[in-house]
This record gives C-alpha cells, sequence and structure tokens, in this order.
C-alpha cells in the first residue's frame, strides 16, 4: 500500500529539479504532504501525488466539477451554478459539504470563483478563490505539471473557518483526510 510522506518544503507551483528518492516515492504512488499554520484558527496544506496518464486526460476529469462529489467523500454537492461564456476559463461553484468530528457533525457550504489557466505546453492551473460561504477566507490551487509518463499534481489550499478552531486541530484534521482523499481521487480518475 501506498503511504504518505511529509517533507520540509515543497514548491507550490511546481517540481523541478527535485531529488531522485523524491521522484521514485511519488511514482510509487507515494502522497507527499506539507501542513502549516495559516492565521489563528485556519490550517494550510500542500499536497502532491503522481498520476499515471496524460495531463489533458487528468484536466479533463478535474474541470468536470459534479464529479468531485466522487473525489471527496465529506462532499455532499457540488456544481457550477455560472461560467463566463466567452473563454469558459471563469466558473463559479457552490459545494456543500459534511464532516463529522467526535459528538458533532458541521456542514459547510461555499461558493468559490474558478479560474482555470491552460498552458498547453507546460502545465496547467486551477484556482479557487472563496466569493462567501462558510469560511473566513479559502483559497485553493492545483497544479498539474507532466512528470515521467504521467502527471504530477500539486494541491495548496489554505483556510480559516468561520468557527474559532485552533490551528493544530486543523492541520491534525488535514493530515489525517487529505491523503485517503487524494488516493481516492486518483482510484476514480485512473478507474482503479
Amino acid at each position: 500500500m501506498t503511504g504518505v510522506m511529509t517533507i520540509a518544503a515543497v514548491d507550490s507551483a511546481f517540481i523541478t529539479g527535485v531529488n531522485m528518492n523524491h521522484q521514485e516515492s511519488l511514482l510509487r504512488g507515494e502522497i507527499f504532504l506539507q501542513t502549516r499554520s495559516h492565521s489563528a484558527w485556519g490550517g494550510a496544506v500542500t499536497a502532491q501525488m503522481y498520476l499515471p496518464m496524460g495531463r489533458s486526460h487528468v484536466w479533463q476529469q478535474l474541470t468536470d466539477y459534479p464529479r468531485w462529489v466522487q473525489y471527496f467523500p465529506d462532499l455532499t454537492r457540488s456544481e457550477i451554478i455560472s461560467a463566463d461564456g466567452h473563454s469558459r476559463a471563469y466558473k463559479r461553484l457552490y459545494q456543500v459539504a459534511s464532516k463529522a468530528f467526535f459528538l458533532f457533525t458541521a456542514q459547510v457550504e461555499i461558493y468559490l470563483k474558478v479560474v482555470e489557466t491552460a498552458h498547453q505546453t507546460a502545465w496547467q492551473q486551477i484556482q479557487f478563490q472563496l466569493e462567501r460561504g462558510s469560511f473566513r477566507d479559502f483559497t485553493a490551487t492545483l497544479n498539474l505539471q507532466d512528470f515521467n509518463t504521467g502527471t504530477l499534481l500539486t494541491y495548496s489550499v489554505q483556510a480559516t473557518p468561520s468557527i474559532p478552531v485552533p490551528t493544530q486541530l486543523i492541520q491534525e484534521a488535514i493530515r489525517l483526510d487529505l491523503p485517503s482523499n487524494m488516493r481516492r481521487m486518483r482510484q476514480v480518475i485512473c478507474g482503479r
């Protein structure tokens, strides 16, 4: 089974010139994870994984936003509520998630502005920015880069919930949940 490796530093945009051990671990299916604090009650994380398929196929899968409920088990709804008719590079999403914590269940909803940037020859990027919802702030960036014979996916997110939660608790929840969510995403995208 593949594992999770916590790393001291990750280039949040792209990996260039990584050491051979890091590359080999990614190709074996390891999920690389870096958590850090973000505001007094927030958390931030960067995760990386390798997908053994071409970048254009991965891009198609990831920009099908209603399908995100299959990638993230806590996400119960994901829908496009508007799109720029000219370039289709700008979209607005509505997402709902439900998460059980010890003795209570929290439900969050979020409206996001999504900007898709497709640099066909080198990389592609999806940026998510909070418009309104159950967070004080929320931003995420998903980068796709050609890597070996497949695609390197780098997902960076930082968020502060509306209710005060200690940053260490948020970081621990992210550290535990995100790797399994990333593995689930890889299974769905790769059809395995």
